[in-house]
Order: structure tokens, then C-alpha cells, then sequence
């Protein structure tokens, strides 16, 4: 991305590495060890909350972007720039989290336990984080996305492979349906 300021990065023991978008592309591209380790540095933390989002587990999440870098390692070469690097990493890493709920669903024995209900002495967090599992999947990760990590409406869009507008329309829904399951009246 032109015009974007590098990140100078220093490693014990490592050259010094601008970390602009681009030079970290090309870095990675070149299999520049210092490259990876900025681009990890960078995005490692935000991944690992949109993956405990998805997942609602530390470990699994952990494991999603680990799984996740492997995959940019091995396909950076691949990569052609239809959308933007960093978009292409967090759409790595969200189908790394579904992956893993497959998985785990698989995993998981068949039988299906109700939900309890919600007590109106409940913190609004846990009723938020409630609400929030009883909305649409698209809507809520565009909620998550926006709302919690600040991702642009063009960032969501390139990450979710949805177009801007649908992006925008989401979102709306999404605080439409929080907002009625959060006000509605429980027994």
C-alpha cells in the first residue's frame, strides 16, 4: 500500500526491517525470517481475539493463528493481490477458526443441551455475549469486526469477501437484533 509508513522493527540478533505493507510482503515473499516475525508482531494479537470470538476458546484460537501463519507462509507466494495482504491474512484466518469448529463439532458428542436462561440480575456483558450467539454468523462477525476491532467497513468487506454496502447493511441489522434481544421482556 503506497504512502503507508514502515515500522521499523529491531530483533535481538536480526537486521533491522522496515515493516511497511509492502516491504513486508516482499519480505515474506523472499522467506525474510525478520519479515515474518514483524508481520507476526503485528497482527498476532487482534488474530488471536477475533479467533477467541469465533471460537470462545484461548487455546483453539492460538492454535487457529499458528495454523494461520503456516498457511501464509506456504500460499504468500500465491498471493495475487486481488484484495489487500491484510485482508487475505484475517480471511486465512477466519476459515482457520472454521476449520476448527468443524472439527470440534465432529468431535463433540450429538447430544444437544438447552441453554439456560438468562437471569435479569445478569451483567449487560453476559447478556451482550448471549445476544450476540442468537444473531445471524455474518452479522455478528461484521458486528465483532467493527464494533470490538476496528476494522473499516472496506477492511470487512475485503476480509469477508462480502461487498461494502452489504458490510454497512449488516452491521445495521446486527445493532437492530442486539438491541431487541437485549430490551426484550424475559419471565
Amino acid at each position: 500500500m503506497a504512502g503507508e509508513i514502515g515500522l521499523l522493527l529491531t530483533l535481538p540478533g536480526r537486521q533491522v526491517f522496515n515493516a511497511g505493507a509492502d516491504d513486508l510482503l516482499q519480505g515474506c515473499r523472499q522467506g525474510n525470517l525478520s519479515a515474518y516475525e514483524s508481520l507476526y508482531s503485528n497482527h498476532a494479537g487482534r488474530m488471536k481475539s477475533i479467533g477467541f470470538h469465533l471460537l470462545g476458546n484461548r487455546a483453539e484460537a492460538e492454535d487457529a493463528v499458528q495454523e494461520t501463519f503456516l498457511r501464509v507462509y506456504r500460499a504468500v507466494g500465491s498471493f495475487e493481490g486481488h484484495s489487500g495482504f491484510t485482508a487475505w491474512m484475517y480471511r486465512i484466518l477466519i476459515n482457520c477458526c472454521y476449520d476448527a469448529a468443524r472439527k470440534r463439532q465432529r468431535q463433540a458428542e450429538s447430544e444437544l443441551v438447552g441453554e439456560p436462561a438468562v437471569p435479569t440480575s445478569v451483567p449487560l456483558r453476559l447478556a451482550l455475549e448471549k445476544a450476540l450467539t442468537r444473531i445471524q454468523a455474518g452479522h455478528r462477525m461484521v458486528f465483532w469486526l467493527f464494533e470490538v476491532e476496528g476494522f473499516r467497513h472496506s477492511e470487512i468487506a475485503g476480509i469477508l469477501e462480502i461487498p461494502e454496502g452489504t458490510s454497512r447493511k449488516w452491521l445495521f441489522e446486527a445493532k437492530r437484533d442486539l438491541k431487541r434481544l437485549l430490551t426484550e421482556v424475559r419471565p
